[in-house]
């Protein structure tokens, strides 16, 4: 029996999550096909998505007329379809969180992206969310922002799983496992059990080599031309290495004989942007145990396809990826102002998207009043 790209990658350690989410996905049967065929074993959501899922086709056609009927707002109707979806793919994936101890088959849903700077009103949302959601195997998705910091300490020590997103920098990374440790240290306080919290670190990676590469043909030489799409993988490589680090520590190890699981590292943003690089690249270059990549389904799909899974593509990549920083500082292009650059675009994103959806679910209650 031939073995398939992607049962490799889960064979290796890697945990397949898809990025994306919709009715459409859960009436039809793909997302489950996806799973019996693919190995996906979890589910991905942001701003974006729920966007281009909710305005696109009219499976949310009847959820707003019944809004509109009875007189809800915007944001309420919103929030009734993004938690009932990823209430129902909770369920989907609910054969798989149980074999899994809850490792596996996990959904996340994000915060108002407009809540990334405010750390009470992103710890209220969580607490709606996940109450809302009301499944083991739901994640509430954080943004990496400063003021996130406290938020993903604060919900963790509520006893509720977090997935942290949009973490672009090393340093960064290290200050949200600090956060994710803090937390379960709360939590263990507070009387939770800790076997029962998970959680996720979003690493992004295509969107450090589109800000890199940019600089890098303004410089223009052939030096700067050879270290273009080298930076992504550089830095989710170095990313593992912390994780190895900050999880072999003292602080870690009373927590886990406490039954605290790992936060792991989860590749994110793995769909690649330049069509000069194979379109795997973010998936087998970044193989290692205890990861999840979380695709968009043409990465999924080149993947099962395609992809070369030769194994662990991380460990004793670490002296390489540094080098690779390094002659990147070398040559002007400075690490701390991409990431910092790219946290904001990242946001920005997410909350355009998130305005968008407010605007089109507006306009579409209105129609759906007028024409009752």
């Amino acid at each position: 029996m031939t073995t398939t790209p992607t049962q490799k990658l889960s064979d290796a350690g890697v945990s397949i999550w898809l990025d994306d989410l919709s009715r459409g996905r859960l009436d039809t049967g793909t997302l489950q096909k996806l799973i019996d065929e693919k190995n996906v074993v979890g589910v991905t959501t942001n701003p974006s998505i729920f966007h281009a899922a909710i305005t696109t086709g009219t499976d949310y056609d009847d959820t707003i007329a019944k809004k509109a009927a009875a007189g809800a707002s915007v944001e309420d109707t919103i929030f009734e379809i993004t938690t009932t979806d990823v209430a129902d793919a909770c369920d989907l994936f609910a054969p798989v969180a149980a074999a899994t101890n809850g490792v596996d088959g996990r959904v996340s849903i994000e915060v108002d992206p407009r809540l990334a700077w405010d750390t009470a009103g992103t710890i209220t949302e969580a607490k709606k969310l996940h109450a809302r959601v009301n499944k083991d195997n739901v994640h509430i998705k954080i943004p990496a922002t400063l003021e996130g910091l406290e938020a993903i300490t604060a919900t963790l020590a509520e006893g509720i799983s977090v997935n942290v997103t949009l973490i672009f920098s090393l340093e960064r990374y290290r200050a949200v496992i600090n956060a994710f440790q803090t937390g379960l240290e709360q939590a263990k306080e507070n009387g939770h059990d800790l076997a029962k919290i998970h959680s996720v670190a979003s690493f992004f990676v295509s969107r450090v080599d589109t800000e890199i590469d940019k600089r890098l043909d303004a410089i223009g030489t052939d030096e700067a031309k050879a270290l273009k799409g080298k930076a992504g993988v550089a830095n989710a490589r170095l990313a593992y290495q912390v994780y190895e680090e900050l999880f072999s520590t003292e602080r870690w190890a009373v927590l886990a004989e406490a039954g605290a699981l790992p936060q792991r590292p989860l590749w994110a943003s793995t769909g690649v942007k330049d069509p000069a690089y194979p379109d795997t690249l973010y998936v087998t270059q970044l193989v290692a145990a205890g990861v999840v990549n979380t695709m968009p389904e043409k990465t999924l799909d080149a993947t099962f396809d395609h992809g070369e899974v030769t194994g662990d593509t991380v460990t004793g990549t670490y002296d390489e990826a540094n080098e690779t920083l390094n002659a990147l500082e070398a040559l002007g292009v400075s690490y701390n102002d991409v990431v910092k650059l790219l946290e904001t675009e990242g946001l920005d994103k997410f909350v355009g998207a998130w305005k968008e959806l407010l605007a089109d679910v507006e306009g579409a209650l209105v129609n759906a009043r007028k024409a009752s």
